[in-house]
């Protein structure tokens, strides 16, 4: 049975009926970005004093944040998507709505909020459990594992929900 969400259209438009097989071999963006940045990430921590309280740049936080969520997910949520091979997706219209104004107040090209069929796995969390990486690898991971236990926000804050999708959606 197929599960309905809605994706907000950013880049370029999709089509009626078209089909996206999301996959780990469907490298997305977000994979691509990550994958840039590795090289650098395993130097820092190969060396993580040498980086202790250092600032990284944004995709680097980010290429931190998601090897880490990555690894965690693996381990222990294997029944989830991946954040680097999945389509960002939210199951009401309403939740799409939001992210379309968002994206449009970030000055993010956003085109369209698509009705979506998906047969594959779904995770619903909380954006505001996304962190910056950091050089400390076992609080990247203890972040990661409150995102995926879809855990309580330590800012106490409303969450902003995201939810990811692989296989094939239409």
């Amino acid at each position: 049975m197929a599960t309905e969400l809605f994706h907000v259209v950013t880049g370029r438009r999709m089509e009626l009926g078209q089909i996206i097989q999301m996959d780990e071999s469907f490298q997305t963006g977000v994979y691509q970005r990550v994958m840039e940045r590795k090289p650098f990430v395993d130097e820092v921590f190969a060396d993580p004093s040498k980086y202790a309280g250092h600032v990284f740049d944004h995709h680097t936080d980010v290429a931190i944040r998601e090897l880490a969520m990555e690894e965690v997910r693996r381990e222990l949520f294997p029944q989830y998507p991946s954040r680097m091979h999945s389509l960002y997706t939210s199951r009401t219209l309403e939740n799409a709505r939001c992210w379309f104004q968002w994206f449009q107040d970030w000055g993010r090209p956003t085109l369209q909020i698509v009705r979506l069929a998906a047969k594959g796995r779904v995770f619903t969390g909380n954006a505001n459990l996304c962190f910056d990486g950091i050089a400390d690898a076992a609080s990247n991971r203890a972040k990661a594992l409150r995102y995926w236990q879809v855990g309580e926000d330590p800012d106490g804050e409303r969450p902003v929900w995201e939810t990811i999708v692989d296989g094939r959606i239409v």
